[in-house]
């Protein structure tokens, strides 16, 4: 069976190939300043309803990698408070939801803070407030106490895909790793969160949530790199859409003799594509905003409020009256009359598509 990397005497002197990194970075950081030249001109309540959207992803997003499936609403009335943001239907949250929160919002505006043992126990505390991972009693706010194996398939058939770091490791290669994270300045801070991503997830210092940490320390990283705790494209999302390829390269570069290329090349990739998706969703809160404008004085009520800012958010499926009445909970008349304002108001328009159903749509798409 091939090492894996830490067991090579390179380790953690991590190599790549400069030129190919730099074709991607320069992409990447044009993107990046077009998207914060775009947030600067969103006015303040659009930056913050953004931010508020790009968090709420981020978290959800991020657990749902790990299998877990967080309330959207109850991640969103959580950030919103802990930011001082305040929006209609605010719901209280679990713990747990609580503790995601409060482990990405500590590492992307708090960005500028060292990272040490402390904070990582924090965040992972934070994680498992009841101490458990699903029905399992798990060690936390401290590192592992065992050896720990990434296993798939049925009991008596497992395959193991990763043997992480030996257990009496653990804290020297934590050690090393924090050292490097706050001191080495010489690297940017793009390939740098690229390269503590991989670094912790090899090491695996946790008995679980060793992913959503490691996702956490990238953003953090990001932040730094931007100099700003705004938060406008959400990375975890992003990971998500390509998990797969996610872990496959992760499988491979963990049995290289210290050549990380692939690793560095595939998550400023995936970081250009999280760009890319923020672009579309700042495009879309700037159309919602001017639309808004163009309507500041037009007569609508708070059913057809709520029913306009869900098409401009993303809204699933086809618009039917049957949908206006179910979610603004009236009746399938009034829910008829209200579309039929807002048609005579060129708000809305029938589709052309026909069908045995009437759908409607934003007259400006």
């Amino acid at each position: 069976m091939s090492k894996y990397i830490y067991q090579y005497k390179s380790w953690p002197n991590f190599t790549w190939d400069e030129k190919k990194i730099q074709v991607i970075l320069g992409k990447l950081r044009h993107l990046q300043g077009k998207i914060f030249g775009q947030i600067n001109a969103l006015g303040f309540s659009i930056k913050e309803e953004t931010m508020l959207s790009t968090l709420t992803l981020d978290v959800v997003k991020s657990s749902e990698i790990e299998g877990q499936f967080l309330n959207y609403e109850q991640v969103r009335s959580s950030i919103a408070r802990k930011l001082g943001i305040e929006y209609a239907g605010m719901i209280y949250p679990d713990r747990n939801v609580e503790g995601v929160v409060d482990m990405l919002l500590d590492a992307t505006q708090n960005h500028e803070k060292p990272l040490n043992e402390e904070r990582l126990f924090a965040w992972h505390a934070a994680l498992f407030p009841t101490k458990r991972s699903g029905l399992y009693e798990i060690d936390v706010a401290c590192y592992r106490k065992d050896e720990m194996q990434i296993v798939s398939g049925a009991m008596g058939r497992e395959k193991v895909h990763y043997q992480a770091v030996p257990v009496n490791q653990v804290k020297f290669e934590m050690n090393r790793f924090l050292e490097w994270f706050n001191n080495d300045a010489d690297i940017d801070m793009v390939i740098k969160s690229a390269i503590a991503h991989f670094w912790f997830i090899i090491i695996h210092p946790f008995d679980d949530g060793n992913g959503r940490i490691a996702r956490a320390i990238s953003d953090l990283l990001l932040a730094r790199s931007e100099n700003s705790s705004l938060r406008f494209y959400s990375l975890s999302k992003q990971m998500l859409q390509e998990r797969k390829v996610y872990y496959e390269t992760l499988q491979k570069v963990q049995c290289n003799d210290s050549d990380i290329t692939e690793w560095i090349v595939w998550f400023l990739n995936c970081l250009y594509n999280a760009l890319k998706n923020a672009e579309k969703t700042i495009e879309k809160a700037l159309h919602k905003a001017e639309f808004w404008d163009k309507h500041k004085n037009t007569e609508l009520n708070s059913r057809q409020r709520l029913m306009l800012n869900k098409l401009f958010d993303g809204f699933n499926g086809k618009l039917k009256t049957s949908k206006w009445a179910k979610i603004t909970k009236c009746s399938q008349d009034t829910a008829l009359r209200d579309i039929k304002d807002l048609i005579e108001k060129g708000i809305l328009r029938q589709e052309k598509s026909g069908g045995r159903s009437t759908n409607y749509e934003l007259t400006i798409q």
